[in-house]
């Protein structure tokens, strides 16, 4: 069973009397379910509705561990200290080391995800007994399963929470209430109107990051990341519907490719559209 040490991560921690009610309010997830035997994702979201840092949740005692990029570390707390104002919540930085580990009963605390591999999150110290490996592996199973990561994947305010799969992965209720950008993504889910979504490309050949998606002579998305032969491509499904009606072959600088919905999502391809010039992920 193989474990990789996340040096891309790092953990800030809020605790507090205060600390659950203040981040209910805040980001996309909802607390309730949150436990110390798992982490959750979830995001923190502009105005409009666009992702702005997004991480992984635990309980810890007396509070709440944030797991989230180290690039964007000093970023988020500064965020969460402007948002916190008075509420009695300190917010620091830990010098917990982050793990990822997977393989049949990998134990930790369970990425929820994953839902059809055994992928566990571990801090502080390595897991002992265990084979290391290089983080790229890790990386590689993230892709293959469709598992988006800000900074890594894709960047920041710059896509909806619908377009990664959000919606699907738990990382945003539709049900707990207010939080930032709330209105402008419960709109989205509740018209339907999410244009963009992240799906897996996969090849005979090693693909290009950032290399665009063509059907025909038209655009259809662009490649967001990749591990040798497989990628994960932000797609307008729109415009995939229309390609699929006229057999169009869909190709990566000449090269054929492929793509799959994640298994773990629910969304389906639209039927072909009648006009795909609108923008992509439009949310009104």
């Amino acid at each position: 069973m193989p474990f990789a040490p996340l040096s891309d991560r790092a953990v800030l921690t809020l605790t507090g009397e205060e600390t659950e009610e203040f981040l209910q309010g805040l980001v996309t997830a909802d607390m309730a379910p949150m436990s110390a035997d798992s982490v959750r994702p979830a995001a923190l979201l502009t105005p409009q509705g666009k992702v702005m840092f997004e991480f992984l949740m635990s309980r810890i005692e007396g509070g709440v561990r944030i797991d989230c990029p180290a690039a964007m570390r000093a970023d988020f707390k500064k965020r969460l200290t402007l948002y916190r104002l008075r509420r009695k919540i300190e917010i620091a930085e830990s010098e917990d080391k982050v793990f990822a580990v997977w393989g049949e009963g990998a134990t930790g605390l369970v990425d929820s995800r994953f839902p059809d591999e055994d992928v566990t999150r571990a801090y502080g110290a390595a897991p002992a007994g265990l084979e290391e490996v290089d983080a790229e592996e890790f990386r590689a199973l993230r892709i293959a399963q469709g598992v988006a990561e800000i900074g890594a994947d894709y960047a920041a305010s710059d896509v909806f929470p619908h377009d990664v799969l959000m919606d699907f992965n738990g990382a945003v209720s539709f049900k707990k209430g207010c939080f930032v950008g709330q209105e402008v993504v419960s709109r989205m889910q509740h018209r339907g109107t999410a244009r963009r979504r992240l799906m897996l490309v996969s090849a005979a050949t090693p693909l290009m990051a950032n290399a665009d998606i063509m059907a025909g002579e038209k655009s259809v998305g662009q490649i967001l990341s990749i591990a040798d032969e497989n990628g994960l491509a932000l797609v307008r499904i729109d415009r995939l519907a229309n390609a699929a009606a006229k057999d169009a072959a869909l190709t990566v600088d000449g090269v054929p490719v492929a793509l799959e919905i994640p298994a773990f999502a629910g969304y389906v391809i639209p039927e072909r559209q009648g006009d795909d010039t609108g923008e992509a992920g439009d949310a009104a």
